[in-house]
Formats: C-alpha cells, structure tokens, sequence
C-alpha cells in the first residue's frame, strides 16, 4: 500500500506546477532550496560536528525516478532549502557511485530514495523510504529535530 501511495505521489507531483513556484530573488535568479555538502563521508561527519549539526543523507540512484522527482521538486522548494540548511548538513550520495556502495553497506537500505537522518557521529536518527513531498519532509525534519 506504501509502495502504491508513493507512486501516486510522485506521478502527481512530476505532473504538478511546483518548479513554477520557485521565488525569484532580487537578482532575478531562482532562490536556493538545499544547498547539500560535497565531499568525503569522513569530511561530512566532521563538518557536522563542528557546526554542531544532525546530518540529512539522500541516498539515491541515478535510475530512480522518485529521486529524480524530489530533486527536481522538492529539495528546490525555497521553503525547504530555508528549513534544511538552517538545521542540518545536507549531503546527497549515489549509492551505486564513489563511496555509495561503501555507506549501503553501513547503512543498508532497501528502496530509494531512502532520507537518513544522524547524529554527527553517523547513528542513524531517522530513516524514511521513499519520496515526500516538501510540506511532509519539512515535518518529518521537525519531528527529527525534536528527538
């Protein structure tokens, strides 16, 4: 029934007008949704504590169609942008690529996208399957945060 629903999301979702929604900025460009952090899994933990931060992980596929749909629609939204990088270290990781197939290892997963949250150590906090749409991954990060 999951599986059903989250199909149904992201068809109505691929569908819907929300990249028309993007607030321009001052200079005329698009305003910013998640900035993720590039670098080595080592690198993140470390920028995560230092900056006294939870870490939000999108591990997904390039092949994956709902992970194609929540980057396109999602982690541009600037209200989730706003939300995300306020809160935590955002990083997005291939799992198939680079280090993916060393972090699935570590943190298995069974469906993509698959949303993890941690604490700067990298416990898993949260882990969610599947795509969302911005107000529910918003919530979800809240309810993380409140941990």
């Amino acid at each position: 029934m999951k599986r059903i629903l989250t199909l149904t999301f992201i068809m109505a979702l691929a569908t819907s007008s929300l990249e028309a929604k993007t607030t321009p900025t001052k200079k005329g460009k698009a305003a910013a949704g998640i900035q993720f952090t590039e670098g080595k899994w080592k690198q993140i933990l470390e920028k995560a504590k230092k900056e006294k931060k939870m870490i939000f992980f999108d591990a997904y596929a390039s092949w994956c169609g709902p992970c194609k749909a929540m980057q396109k629609y999602v982690f541009t939204q600037p209200n989730v942008g706003e939300f995300f990088n306020k809160n935590f270290v955002n990083v997005k990781i291939d799992m198939e690529e680079g280090e993916g197939p060393q972090l699935a290892a570590i943190y298995p997963l069974d469906a993509y996208p698959t949303l993890f949250f941690m604490d700067s150590n990298g416990k898993v906090i949260n882990k969610n399957r599947g795509g969302l749409d911005p107000d529910a991954l918003i919530n979800l990060g809240k309810s993380v945060l409140k941990k």
